[in-house]
């Protein structure tokens, strides 16, 4: 297990091993902290060195879930299996549906207008969201390790024959995958594999992909984003590390008008929104004194606070009070227990306590 490295101005250095990072936090020449679930240190003096090797990811995307490898050519240093952000094209639909059924009642609205985005170059909601959050997870990554290379596994999007609207545009997954490839380029070196040319590489080390792609395990995408780093770094030729680290997008309810049904009475109520009030926003972390780590979710009208776990969507209580629990810092997604190789403990939860990453308290 390697732990993140930042030096006081906030270069990101080569990874350590966890033994190590512990020893720098016990002698007062590293200071701890999280980042989005990863425990990282930050040197509280100047490095012997900063020289950095290539570090590369390898990105295996996917219809409903995604993997992704740091690797260098000596360690393999993180794989996150990630839920694909699939839902928002859906909810753009339903505000559309709800926005023109106010226009037929007594109830606010606006007047109906033009498209003003008609004939415009854009990226529809639902493909940039879902391509968004691939980059978002980049950038993210790139924060605790010194990313250069990002290798990616080039996806075809299906074309229809005598189809002139569809094939004008080709299609959203290839207008959504070339922004993508746009912004990578930005910011890395970009490499592209085909599907074929992944599993070659995979059947030539040996290696199998599990048929159950919902698995949180590692032969389910991350066996693919590993070989595609491998591909780009080289290395040994069997993965070292093979846990993964489980994250979703977290479903936030946008502000809304009111909600959808009546309430008794025939009132509407108002729905959505991030702001709690007193400061505190949704989906933030939180250390509660009876239920630990836990995520902020709403407040009632009382002034209590619902409160969900961060390995998925369970809510644990609805009548948390503001003097219970410590604000921490904002969450960008749930964390979800993740299986690896059999025998080696998963990243979260008590296997990363055995590890000494987590704290007992």
């Amino acid at each position: 297990m390697f732990v993140p490295v930042k030096s006081r101005d906030g270069q990101q250095l080569m990874p350590m091993h966890a033994a190590r990072a512990r020893k720098l936090v016990r002698r007062g020449e590293a200071t701890p902290y999280w980042d989005n679930g990863i425990y990282c240190i930050r040197l509280n003096k100047e490095p012997s060195h900063r020289d950095t090797q290539e570090i590369v990811v390898g990105v295996d995307p996917g219809s409903k879930k995604e993997g992704f490898t740091v690797k260098s050519e000596k360690h393999t240093y993180l794989n996150v299996q990630a839920d694909a952000h699939d839902k928002v094209g859906k909810k753009v639909e339903k505000r559309r549906e709800l926005r023109r059924s106010r226009r037929s009642r007594k109830c606010p609205n606006r007047k109906n207008r033009t498209n003003r985005l008609a004939n415009r170059a854009r990226i529809p909601a639902g493909t940039r969201a879902r391509w968004d959050w691939k980059l978002r997870i980049l950038q993210w990554l790139s924060r605790l390790y010194p990313i250069t290379h990002v290798c990616v596994e080039d996806i075809k999007a299906r074309t229809i024959e005598r189809a002139k609207k569809w094939n004008s545009s080709f299609s959203p997954l290839e207008v959504g995958k070339q922004w993508f490839y746009t912004e990578i380029q930005r910011r890395w070196h970009l490499l592209t594999l085909q599907g074929w040319e992944t599993k070659e590489i995979r059947d030539r080390l040996g290696l199998k992909k599990s048929s159950d792609k919902m698995s949180q395990t590692f032969d389910a995408h991350c066996v693919d984003s590993w070989c595609l780093a491998y591909h780009t770094v080289g290395g040994g030729s069997i993965p070292e590390n093979t846990d993964i680290f489980c994250i979703a997008p977290i479903p936030i309810k946008r502000r809304s008008l009111h909600r959808e049904q009546e309430s008794k009475g025939g009132q509407r109520n108002r729905y959505g929104g991030t702001l709690l009030g007193n400061g505190l926003i949704k989906n933030t972390l939180i250390k509660h004194v009876k239920y630990g780590l836990t995520r902020l979710a709403g407040v009632n009208a009382k002034g209590l606070f619902s409160i969900y776990n961060l390995e998925g969507n369970q809510r644990l209580t609805t009548s948390a009070k503001r003097s219970d629990f410590r604000v921490l810092k904002r969450l960008n997604f749930n964390y979800k227990s993740g299986h690896s190789s059999p025998g080696s403990p998963p990243v979260t939860g008590k296997g990363a306590k055995a590890w000494g990453l987590l704290p007992e308290d």
